[in-house]
């Protein structure tokens, strides 16, 4: 042994070296070689095609019935097509099992070879070889060389060719099997999750390999009921019972077609893969005793003792393989089959995978918006007015240009006086500046002494001065559009880092609270198909039930909401409903975290002088995440012009508040839209309240409007800011003031038609909050209504201003339904951290 290893020689290993450093080399060298990647490859290959090939072997002597044989072609044919670099080993290895078989088969599977691959080395040579026509070649190829031997055989009848054709047909059928599970072989399969036609397929494919080893024995016991009641324990401890009995059905009816005598394995083996499966929970052991059982029982009644015996030897014989097989091929096997436990793990896996990349694009997307939004902002940082010496310059050339060339006194003025042409130019320009209407009237003296041509120098220097300040105009509009683009792109870059934050949320498995919730729905006699906690975070709880649901019940509201608001210790109401399959009577219903607080309101409105068109404009809206919206805009003006303005200002800030934006850039980036949108002078008015409806907590967003109030009882708070409103200058103060709400408290927002009403003699804020002192109810429309009616009363029945008046009330959440208490259900106790 010693010099059969001395003998081995690498390249680059010198020869002539001692046994131990010899052998030392070859061992480093081994491992290098093991370890590498080429290594790897190359044993997963060689292990593939030896299995193929093997496989290609048992299906070339399988026969069905005894004179049929569509199993070699149609493996053959698949496997050309998907993986041309196994054609010469599986080709063979079907030549070589066709040899174990009764005459002609070999010469039958020979022929059929040779002019199946003449056909597609045919087609291969137009750029027409496609997977979807090798059903249609093995059929033509089967049906002809059948034909053939038929037409030249002993015997010519209508049995013959009723049997050829059922053999092309059988090929066909076949082929389009192969086609769905010989990839899983290939690795060219690449996703983890087999269709139930696909599993079907895989175990067709098997079932038809275990038909070439028909007629095999080992000490009387056969070798295809040993395998087909091995597949069987695998199965059915992968997919349990439904798998199990499905296995055992298909590979007992393809070898009962092989062998007639064995008809009665169909039957022994479905019941023996049903029980089988029956018993998974018990592992290992569980599953063989089951099939023990099953094979038992049914070889009892269907054979004699001495088929009893065999049946029971075989049984033992495939309970040992399957003890004896390694638990990753388990592993692997269940990846595939969906509803296993390893299936939802690579699944969840994948998901997770998608939804960091996500995430990750997500988040890059944000950088290179942010990235903008700076490289923007310099730019507008930048851009300064024209240099004082830089249009000094412009203005002289033109002159120069313009007036001075055709003068007989422009080598005096620029050559010999150019300090003192120089300075009277800079005077003019500097009246001009003052007064861009300037006259010839208005020319200096000392200017009509010295120039001769005063009035056309004055009137370039006008129209230079008009078209200095029309550049100046548009290079500030441009700048403002940068900045406001620089805004949007931070705004949108904010909003996609929330966004990969909350993709980046993974939800937890919280198997042992889903069934605790089925079990206290089950115990009021509910029928619940399935539950899935998504969140169960305080205050952002959102739980998905399936159940059957009873028409005109309402099960939703009345028993499961109040039941699930026990177990959570917090009030839960139904977020969606959805009909999910009405022919089986199942919905699907969303829960979530009912508000603490719930907010009503009123609205009164009068135009000015009658009219039926507001400058004001108004909105209540919820915003989302637990937040509602009381806004109130005034419009430059009256009318239908300045609605728009304040509708504007309304539903863009309200859009950009919904898609998760910053109050303050929100604010700033309706600023300069409302700047930018019209070169008129347009401005409005914004006061808006964010309500949380969970805290109450409420965030005042005033810009340029008129106090608000806050009626607690009969105190009244003044809510006030002092800044300019939206749309007149680029940048604008925004001012937030935080308040603490409490149930009861009434919110009341007023334009200044109400609010100016008393006129500049009276104390407004006193006057005002006497007024809402007096008004003797909390109902928020009847207070707007009499707020308004107030103050049209004191103004003598006239609308000097357009007037709007929004009210709305904070009260606690007072569910429909009070909550179930059932015996035996605990509290839920949550996850401390549920991301």
């Amino acid at each position: 042994m010693m010099e059969k290893w001395n003998v081995i020689q690498f390249p680059g290993m010198k020869a002539g070296k001692g046994g131990a450093a010899a052998r030392e080399e070859l061992s480093v060298r081994l491992k290098q070689w093991l370890g590498s990647r080429k290594a790897v490859q190359a044993v997963a290959s060689r292990k593939w095609v030896l299995l193929l090939t093997f496989m290609g072997f048992l299906l070339g002597k399988a026969m069905i019935l005894n004179e049929l044989t569509p199993f070699a072609i149609a493996y053959f044919a698949v496997i050309a097509f998907m993986r041309r670099d196994y054609i010469i080993p599986v080709g063979a290895a079907l030549l070589a099992g066709s040899l174990f078989a009764p005459f002609p088969v070999s010469l039958i599977v020979a022929s059929e070879i040779a002019i199946f691959y003449l056909l597609f080395r045919g087609l291969e040579s137009y750029d027409r070889a496609e997977l979807s026509y090798a059903p249609v070649m093995v059929f033509t190829t089967t049906f002809m060389v059948k034909l053939f031997a038929v037409v030249i055989g002993p015997s010519f009848s209508w049995y013959a060719m009723l049997m050829l054709t059922m053999d092309s047909v059988l090929s066909f059928v076949l082929t389009l099997v192969f086609i769905q599970a010989i990839p899983i072989f290939t690795y060219r399969k690449k996703k983890f999750s087999l269709k139930n036609e696909e599993i079907l397929c895989l175990i067709i494919l098997l079932a038809s390999v275990m038909t070439g080893a028909v007629g095999w024995t080992i000490q009387s016991l056969s070798v295809e009921h040993m395998l087909s009641r091995y597949l069987i324990l695998v199965f059915a401890l992968v997919g349990g019972a439904p798998l199990g009995a499905s296995v055992g059905v298909i590979t007992g009816l393809i070898l009962s077609l092989a062998d007639m005598s064995a008809v009665y394995q169909m039957s022994l083996l479905a019941f023996a893969g049903m029980l089988a499966g029956m018993l998974r929970e018990g592992k290992r052991m569980g599953v063989a005793l089951g099939m023990l059982l099953g094979s038992s029982i049914l070889s009892i009644y269907l054979g004699g003792p001495s088929d009893v015996m065999n049946s029971l030897w075989e049984t033992c014989a495939a309970i040992v393989l399957f003890m004896l097989t390694p638990k990753s091929m388990f592993t692997a096997i269940s990846k595939y089959v969906p509803g296993t436990q390893d299936h939802t793990k690579s699944q969840h896996e994948y998901a997770k995978r998608i939804r960091d990349i996500t995430a990750e694009r997500v988040t890059r997307f944000s950088q290179v918006f942010r990235q903008l939004s700076r490289s923007f902002d310099q730019m507008s940082g930048t851009g300064e007015p024209v240099h004082k010496e830089g249009g000094m310059d412009h203005f002289m050339n033109a002159v120069a240009e313009g007036t001075c060339a055709g003068c007989f006194k422009r080598a005096q003025c620029w050559d010999t006086k150019f300090i003192q042409t120089y300075s009277y130019m800079t005077d003019v320009m500097s009246s001009i500046e003052t007064n861009p209407e300037m006259s010839g009237d208005q020319i200096p003296v000392e200017w009509n002494r010295v120039c001769a041509k005063p009035e056309e120098v004055l009137e370039v220097m006008r129209a230079q001065y008009g078209l200095h300040q029309h550049n100046m105009q548009w290079k500030r509009q441009i700048m403002d559009s940068r900045q406001l683009v620089a805004e949007q792109l931070s705004g949108v870059s904010q909003v996609m880092e929330d966004l990969a934050k909350e993709i980046q949320r993974e939800s937890e498995e919280m198997v042992q609270q889903e069934e605790q919730i089925r079990d206290a729905l089950e115990s009021l006699g509910l029928s619940i198909h399935s539950i899935e906690i998504i969140n169960l975070e305080a205050g952002n709880v959102e739980i998905e039930i399936v159940h059957a649901y009873t028409r005109g019940f309402d099960e939703c509201r009345k028993m499961i909401a109040p039941l699930i608001s026990n177990v959570l210790d917090e009030h839960i109401a139904v977020l969606h409903e959805t009909m999910t399959d009405p022919r089986q009577g199942l919905a699907t219903v969303t829960f979530g975290s009912a508000k603490t607080f719930e907010i009503t309101t009123g609205v009164a409105a009068a135009a000015k002088g009658g009219d039926v068109m507001s400058g004001d404009s108004f909105s209540t809206v919820e915003l989302g995440n637990g937040t509602f919206a009381v806004a109130l805009s005034d419009g430059m003006g009256n009318g239908e012009r300045a609605r728009m303005e304040s509708s504007a200002a309304l539903n863009i800030l309200e859009q950009l508040l919904q898609s998760g934006m910053d109050e303050k850039l929100a604010i700033k980036s309706v600023n300069s839209v409302l700047m930018l949108r019209s070169p008129e002078e347009m401005y409005a008015t914004v006061d808006m309240a964010l309500i949380d409806e969970y805290t109450a907590e409420t965030t005042f967003m005033k810009i340029g409007s008129t106090p608000s109030f806050i009626k607690r009882g009969q105190e009244v708070i003044q809510v006030s800011a002092s800044n300019l409103p939206i749309g007149i200058i680029k940048d604008i103060e925004v001012d937030l003031v935080t308040l603490q709400l409490q149930p009861g408290d009434i919110l009341i927002m007023m334009t200044d038609g109400i609010y100016d009403a008393p006129g500049y003699a009276v104390n407004k804020e006193l006057w005002m909050k006497r007024l809402i002192q007096e008004i003797h109810t909390d109902d928020p429309q009847e207070l707007a209504d009499c707020l308004l009616e107030s103050v049209i009363r004191y103004q003598q029945q006239e609308i000097l201003d357009d007037m709007t008046v929004v009210v709305g009330k904070v009260e606690h959440y007072r569910p429909e339904w009070a909550t179930l208490r059932v015996p035996g259900i605990n509290r839920m106790e949550r996850p401390r951290t549920v991301s």
